[in-house]
């Protein structure tokens, strides 16, 4: 693979790489919504049933490393495919759902589906794509991705509005039947599957890496928690403030908008630029929109603040998979990857547990003032650990 990219079409991805991810996304922002009110159809209490959407991260978070081990031996493209059919098997096993526990296995086995697929997708691209391209490749990745979640949500309305409830799940398994479908379009990478001559073990990378992982991965654990605590926000400030249901999630509605809206230009910043062009703004647009949150005590001084806030995210959208593919091996790299998600899911699980914790302790506003100081320690640990470009 060339790293300067004479000749590279990204343009020839647009079907067979990003189109099983956009309709991935589109899956799964089709069930999140719904998760929650199907297991209090099933009989779940409020606590038990606004735990159910933290299952498919708590999967996540705990088939990571099997994933890697997993797609280093089968090769990225029938990683993808198989992990498309089990999502589709997943929404069929929640659409079925007559008890709590049936919902419960239909998410844990989501969860799983979605680790697999979106480490194989990363992996792939990191070697697909030469170094020049890398940051708008896995830029326009993570945008394709949020551009689903944003649309899932819109057809599993439509759907239920037909069908009813469970016909959510039903939009999620054609959408991931269809993502399978492309997926098998993809070429094989030369040597993306283990051919046995290089047994690499997870443990090993650890330890090879572990400077890696406890400086720049410090950095991708505290983006993850700003992020994730960033989708409670809005809708908790928007109640504190008295606004409807309705309203806050218009003003989410247009953060997510403005989010999507800047990935690309983001991305080709960071490949001409360099990573601290993206990666430290972002960080620090995202802390003090957070800071700012706080103070703001009407609907369209808030709504300013979120179309900031969402900004910040959207530059950001494929920051944390280039760098894990900028620090990745060569020998390894799937272990690697595994291992750079795991720490991104614990920050995802950890941000909205330190949010609630701070708000149980004092209260809401302090609690987004102190994810906000979160964010400005993730902006300094990139500043002190990521170098501008990969060659360096």
């Amino acid at each position: 693979m060339s790293e300067s990219g004479a000749g590279f079409d990204l343009r020839r991805l647009a079907v067979p790489a990003y189109g099983p991810s956009l309709l991935f996304g589109l899956a799964e922002g089709a069930i999140l919504p719904v998760v929650t009110l199907t297991a209090r159809s099933l009989g779940a209490s409020v606590p038990v049933a606004a735990l159910m959407v933290m299952l498919t991260y708590v999967s996540s978070l705990v088939c990571n490393v099997p994933a890697s081990v997993i797609t280093h031996r089968v090769g990225e493209r029938k990683a993808i495919v198989a992990a498309a059919l089990l999502g589709a098997v997943a929404g069929g096993i929640c659409w079925g759902a007559s008890q709590l526990w049936h919902l419960v296995v239909g998410v844990l086995v989501f969860g799983a589906a979605a680790s697999v697929f979106m480490l194989a997708r990363q992996k792939y691209l990191t070697e697909a794509v030469p170094i020049a391209y890398r940051a708008r490749a896995l830029s326009t990745l993570g945008g394709v991705m949020r551009i689903g979640v944003f649309a899932g949500p819109f057809l599993g309305a439509a759907a239920i509005g037909v069908w009813g409830l469970p016909a959510a799940y039903l939009v999620c398994s054609v959408g991931l039947l269809l993502a399978g479908v492309l997926a098998m379009t993809l070429p094989d990478l030369e040597g993306s599957a283990s051919t046995g001559q290089s047994r690499v073990t997870v443990a090993h990378v650890l330890h090879e890496h572990a400077r890696v992982f406890l400086t720049v991965g410090l950095g991708v654990l505290l983006i993850a928690a700003v992020r994730a605590s960033r989708q409670a926000v809005i809708p908790l400030w928007a109640e504190r403030l008295g606004l409807s249901p309705q309203q806050a999630s218009v003003i989410y509605g247009i953060s997510g908008g403005i989010d999507m809206l800047v990935f690309y230009p983001a991305g080709k910043l960071m490949d001409v630029r360099g990573r601290r062009w993206v990666a430290i703004p972002s960080m620090i647009v995202m802390a003090v929109s957070l800071l700012a949150i706080p103070l703001t005590h009407n609907p369209i001084a808030f709504t300013i603040v979120c179309c900031v806030l969402g900004f910040g995210n959207g530059i950001g959208a494929g920051m944390v998979m280039t760098l894990g593919a900028d620090f990745s091996p060569d020998v390894g790299r799937a272990q690697f990857l595994g291992i750079w998600r795991e720490l991104s899911d614990l920050g995802a699980v950890g941000g909205p547990a330190l949010l609630s914790g701070v708000t149980a302790a004092l209260a809401l506003g302090p609690a987004i003032a102190a994810t906000g100081a979160v964010g400005l320690a993730a902006a300094a640990v990139l500043w002190r650990y990521v170098p501008n470009h990969p060659s360096r």
